[in-house]
């Protein structure tokens, strides 16, 4: 499959990002055993992986806006087109010397997702999609699972971020109600990979609540070129706006919502970004 010149600005981008999140995350894992620990360290790391995507994708589409995690909004001439960036999802992984985070960049068009790439630099999983023609892993086309029982599917989440006690509480009673159901739940902390997977059909779904743009946008694109269905929690297209989403295959979507429905629905997350 040829890849559409936008993916490969995308490329272009997280690879020169991610050799040096590879190597700074080497070090992190020996800053374990310091007393300090490895935390200012990897908030330079993160800056500088931002730093080093915005060069690339400036270099590749000077006329672009941004939309980044570190350095919020950055205007540009084209005002149709915008960047939106996570270049370090799984910072808490990271931190930690665990190895399961990635890179997630999303080329938005008049607010709506139109390509992405999720890039793991450890294992150079590379998963990339462009409206209208699909969603891959290199060069393999990603088809999500057509698993329809709930007793065999794995879903995945994250941790609750919401603010105060009500989305701690729906985010329990969601929890709860899917156990209920029979689904088998994994927290593996990296929205982005985790709905590249779902895309991948290695999970059956994800849901979670309180995220942002830059957590979601890539990986809702990659899960929909794959055949599969994303909303908000409660069946809702407003999952950019909102910042809750479940994605799934459609066999299983149609459920899960009326699981999540009966569970409660949890507060939207604050603005953040054009169109939330």
């Amino acid at each position: 499959m040829r890849r559409p010149a936008e993916i490969n600005v995308m490329l272009r981008a997280a690879h020169a990002a991610g050799r040096g999140l590879a190597r700074d995350f080497g070090e992190v894992e020996n800053l374990q055993v310091s007393e300090k620990g490895p935390g200012d360290f990897v908030s330079v790391a993160d800056r500088q992986a931002e730093r080093r995507i915005v060069e690339e994708l400036d270099r590749g589409r000077p006329r672009y806006g941004f939309l980044l995690e570190e350095s919020g909004a950055l205007d540009g001439a084209d005002t149709s087109n915008r960047w939106v960036v996570d270049p370090l999802d799984g910072t808490g992984n990271f931190l930690h010397g665990i190895p399961h985070f990635c890179i997630s960049i999303a080329l938005e068009r008049d607010g709506e997702p139109i390509a992405a790439l999720v890039y793991n630099p450890l294992t150079d999983d590379t998963y990339w999609a462009a409206r209208g023609i699909g969603a891959y892993a290199n060069n393999r086309r990603l088809r999500v699972s057509a698993r329809a029982r709930m007793t065999h599917c794995i879903l995945a989440t994250g941790e609750e971020t919401g603010a105060g006690p009500d989305a701690r509480a729906c985010y329990l009673r969601q929890h709860a109600a899917l156990k209920s159901a029979g689904v088998s739940l994994r927290r593996f902390g990296a929205a982005a990979l985790d709905l590249a997977w779902v895309a991948d059909g290695r999970l059956d779904g994800f849901w979670h609540s309180g995220l942002r743009r830059w957590d979601i946008a890539a990986g809702m694109l990659l899960v929909r070129e794959a055949g599969g269905a994303v909303s908000d929690t409660d069946g809702s297209g407003r999952v950019l706006e909102t910042g809750n989403i479940l994605a799934a295959n459609e066999r299983l979507h149609g459920h899960l919502c009326r699981i999540m429905a009966e569970a409660g629905r949890p507060a939207p997350v604050a603005p953040s970004g054009r169109a939330a």
